[in-house]
């Protein structure tokens, strides 16, 4: 049994003191700012685990994504499903996550990952989602139905709990400490609000109409990034996706696309209506194909058993068609769509179909289309003249809203010739800081990057902390030679360093306008750009 701990903090006291302080006229609203940090916010918004004597501490990985939870091992997405049918509480634990497996985080209390970084697949969808996530455990070994740290065995269905904030990982169900949210925190974030509204928004990373809803409530002034890959990975259409690509005639593929372009259709009218009036900005398909298929070693042992039917010999074919040596440098964004360039017509074409609809329903929608991965001028143009095809052939009415990403080294030396044809550009720090560095993202946390950092052969961890040097400076050279080629460029940055207080203090020095960050962070990345326009 769970005991729940309700416990008062440092951090709430002072929040309510300076906001009491501020409100009978001791301290002005910027001193009361300048009095709370970020970490205290972080602190007050998300559960955590209760240190006990009786608590046995598994391992500890990553905090990926802050608050506590307590759930029942589950080693696959199917067990995890059962397991959440019968009402019990699910712990998602895999080697890494991905695509096969969000139906079973989306049941998930909580997922454990042996492997991965701040920016791995499970990071960032249990982010996005407000899941307590721990990764890159690396000490984990997982078998068929039990995992293992040293001599410790953990059977699928024993229970654990996992504090996303430490990293923390315990056998059992230890006692959660849930803080009470003081109401005295909205205060200080609207006076953050006021503080940075003309220099320096704060947007949120969502990608369905409830994460929309959630990141409106929370202070968003819109969405920096939806996603729209995440669309297709709800269990019912994940089968479409795989129709089309493995899809052999035009005409097939063309079904297959139309039944994508409906279901994007009715998530987008849900997105906008949530955020009416705000602006919407969305990122046509970035990940490389096989991130949809099965995993080709798994294909092939089943084929090796003699358990794949025809539509699974299709597959393997495909996996193996669409297998990478570097995938995620490889055919994704932009390029898979110069290969596939029916996919962007029909995620626009769903796009205006919505805001058509929404329109006539007395909304306001504002939507801005984001290219991903671009770099050189004409590679952009073109994607951008697909999609002003789309929105004339669907009597849109208006120019369409088009921007590029900013997330290679050459995207940002050749801003100048991007924003020619670019409405805005956002900054993917993620990708940028990945290749920048020449570091793995889903691979260093667990191989040496804990050791450089013991060194003190890197001060911080570059995916969670920007990179002010190398990184900072191809931002800057970003900013500077996008608005060179167009005075009053907008320019956005929807990495997670959006929301990291340090990283925030040397973006506004960069130039951006806005931030965009996941929902769970938007609190803290409010009081971090107002602090850092403030100069705390």
């Amino acid at each position: 049994m769970i005991v729940v701990v309700n416990s008062p903090s440092e951090a709430a006291v002072r929040v309510r003191t300076v906001v009491a302080q501020a409100l009978g006229g001791e301290l002005t609203s910027e001193d009361a700012l300048r009095q709370v940090e970020p970490e205290d916010v972080e602190g007050l918004l998300h559960a955590s685990l209760a240190a006990g004597a009786e608590d046995v501490e598994l391992t500890r990985g990553m905090g990926a994504s802050p608050g506590a939870a307590v759930g029942r091992v589950c080693l696959t997405a199917e067990v995890a499903l059962d397991t959440s049918d019968r009402g019990e509480p699910v712990i998602l634990v895999r080697l890494e996550t991905s695509p096969d497996d969000v139906a079973g985080m989306s049941v998930a209390k909580g997922v454990l990952t042996a492997r991965g970084g701040l920016v791995s697949h499970a990071a960032l969808v249990a982010r996005g989602w407000g899941l307590p996530c721990v990764v890159g455990a690396d000490e984990i070994r997982i078998g068929d139905d039990h995992f293992s740290v040293g001599e410790m065995v953990v059977a699928e269905g024993d229970t654990i709990s996992i504090d996303g904030s430490t990293g923390s990982v315990t056998l059992g169900g230890a006692r959660i400490i849930e803080v009470e949210v003081p109401s005295e925190l909205w205060q200080l974030l609207e006076w953050a609000d006021e503080v940075a509204a003309d220099t320096l928004g704060v947007r949120a990373n969502a990608d369905t109409a409830g994460a929309a809803r959630i990141a409106r409530k929370a202070g968003a002034v819109g969405i920096g990034l939806c996603r729209t890959e995440h669309m297709f990975l709800a269990p019912d259409r994940l089968p479409v996706v795989r129709a089309m690509i493995l899809a052999e005639t035009e005409a097939a593929e063309a079904e297959a696309l139309e039944q994508l372009a409906e279901a994007q259709r009715e998530d987008f009218v849900g997105i906008l209506e949530a955020m009416d009036g705000l602006p919407v900005t969305v990122r046509l398909l970035d990940p490389p194909l096989h991130e949809f298929l099965p995993d080709v070693e798994d294909l092939v042992v089943a084929e090796t058993l003699g358990e794949l039917d025809d539509e699974g010999h299709r597959l393997l074919k495909a996996a193996r068609h669409w297998a990478e040596a570097n995938p995620m440098i490889g055919t994704r964004g932009v390029r898979l769509a110069h290969v596939r360039p029916n996919l962007y017509r029909v995620q626009a074409r769903a796009l205006f179909e919505a805001v058509i609809e929404r329109r006539k329903a007395g909304g306001n929608p504002q939507v801005e289309i984001m290219i991903p991965l671009t770099v050189s001028g004409p590679e952009f143009a073109e994607a951008r003249r697909w999609v002003e095809e789309v929105a004339v052939e669907v009597a849109l009415g208006e120019k369409p809203v088009v921007g590029t990403m900013i997330e290679t080294p050459r995207a940002a030396l050749v801003a100048g010739s991007l924003a020619a044809h670019a409405d805005f550009f956002s900054i993917g720090s993620n990708d940028l800081t990945q290749l920048t560095f020449g570091f793995s993202r889903d691979d260093v946390a667990g191989r040496f990057l804990g050791h450089y950092l013991e060194l003190g052969l890197l001060d911080h961890d570059p995916f969670d902390h920007l990179d002010e040097v190398a990184v900072g400076e191809l931002i800057d050279l970003a900013v500077e030679r996008g608005r060179a080629a167009a005075p009053g460029l907008k320019v956005g940055v929807c990495g997670e360093h959006a929301g990291h207080p340090a990283s925030i203090r040397r973006l506004l020095a960069a130039g951006v306008d806005y931030l965009s960050c996941s929902p769970a962070r938007l609190p803290v990345a409010r009081l971090a750009a107002a602090r850092a326009v403030l100069g705390a």
